[in-house]
């Protein structure tokens, strides 16, 4: 049986401004989505892997947006660096106040990857973003 890795995690925007700006960083994000290549294509990271609620309270947005993803792929783990690649590509593209990704596998463990904007919320650029990483391992042993 191959090995398998899950992803999944949730890019948080808290909108600010006034009405017409807090719409259009939120349609700016989902745009960003949109623009992501087709699952068909594999590039390790596609747009039917993301959920992006609507931009009211029975939408799904209350405050925050709340853009979360998931995936299960054959052993990406051997592919991370590329992942994490193409995930940051997407975060500087966006308007974001935190990001988090984990990753499960079956050999090297849990490991979760936060990102937090260095000032109140990101905006699209392409500066440097700062990464955390968790590693846990389950299992006993022998």
């Amino acid at each position: 049986m191959d090995s398998e890795s899950i992803v999944y995690g949730c890019i948080k925007h808290l909108p600010f401004g006034d009405l017409v700006q807090r719409k259009a960083s939120c349609m700016h994000n989902r745009l960003a989505i949109r623009q992501l290549p087709q699952a068909d294509q594999w590039p390790f990271l596609c747009r039917e892997m993301f959920a992006v609620p609507g931009d009211d309270l029975m939408g799904g947005t209350f405050q925050t947006q709340v853009i979360h993803f998931g995936m299960s792929y054959q052993a990406v783990e051997y592919e991370w660096e590329h992942w994490l690649q193409k995930f940051e590509t997407l975060l500087k593209r966006m308007y974001w106040v935190s990001a988090v990704v984990h990753l499960e596998t079956e050999l090297s463990g849990h490991h979760t990857f936060a990102w937090d904007a260095a000032e109140v919320c990101h905006e699209p650029s392409d500066e440097p973003l700062r990464v955390r990483c968790e590693w846990a391992r389950e299992g006993t042993f022998a």
